[in-house]
């Protein structure tokens, strides 16, 4: 440890910089010993805060799941972050840019989970299995850190750039719909932004789930019953800023758009 970092250190600056809607350097420069074990460590920690200040549990994400999102940022390794109710935007409703420091909105396919799901050992048929629907989401990033410049240690610590989300309406139970052909075409300010199916996530959504269980099992975690599970960007994410219009429309699960 450099310069008196520690988890409750850590924790304590990152939620500060939420707070204050203020970014900073990456940890790792002030603490270069930060390592990933650690980084959940100090993630988990967030979430203890949180959760004492009255927040509740409403599920988990996966970030940096696409090849493409890996390189762009410079990291090689999925990971998984916390979603709680104080995360929860109203649909329709404008994103209160207030709130973040540098918001951008990603497309993600949503599993909404109808049983317990633990591993070790999940597989993606298992995954889908413990699944009661699956929806559209449109998740809102916002990294703590500045310029969304971070190493792998960092964004965990920082639990996923988690922010903001907003849920579909159109609901599909799992054996209705291909998850991994699932289409996405993401429009911003009236232009095209790109398109993807559920395939850019790690092959399938259902794998993303899987390597989720797997890990929080690591680490003593499960994935509960009720939970949403938002699976990764399926593109790369645009940003918010006043005036913004993003819209996502997916191939069977309905359409969702945010403004600011």
């Amino acid at each position: 440890m450099k310069g008196g970092w520690n988890v409750d250190r850590a924790a304590a600056a990152l939620l500060d910089c939420e707070h204050e809607v203020r970014d900073r350097g990456p940890l790792t420069e002030q603490w270069p010993g930060l390592d990933v074990p650690t980084a959940y460590a100090v993630q988990t920690e967030t979430l203890r805060r949180r959760l004492s200040g009255g927040q509740r549990i409403t599920g988990i994400k996966l970030g940096l799941t696409s090849r493409a999102k890996q390189r762009a940022m410079g990291i090689d390794t999925p990971l998984t972050g916390w979603l709680t109710d104080a995360m929860a935007l109203a649909a329709g409703e404008p994103v209160p840019l207030p709130r973040f420091i540098h918001p951008r909105a990603e497309p993600e396919i949503v599993l909404v989970m109808g049983e317990r799901l633990a591993g070790p050992g999940v597989t993606p048929e298992d995954a889908l299995a413990a699944v009661a629907e699956v929806r559209a989401g449109l998740e809102v990033i916002d990294s703590r850190f500045r310029r969304f410049r971070f190493t792998l240690p960092d964004v965990i610590a920082d639990n996923a750039s988690s922010a903001g989300y907003v849920l579909g309406s159109v609901a599909r139970e799992p054996g209705d719909i291909d998850v991994s052909a699932e289409t996405c075409v993401l429009e911003a300010d009236g232009g095209p932004a790109g398109s993807a199916t559920g395939a850019a996530v790690l092959g399938s959504p259902a794998a993303a789930l899987a390597l989720a269980a797997n890990d929080l099992c690591m680490r003593g975690q499960a994935i509960e019953p009720g939970w949403l599970v938002f699976t990764g960007g399926l593109l790369d994410a645009v940003p918010l800023t006043p005036g913004s219009r993003v819209r996502a429309r997916f191939g069977s699960l309905g359409e969702l758009t945010l403004t600011a």
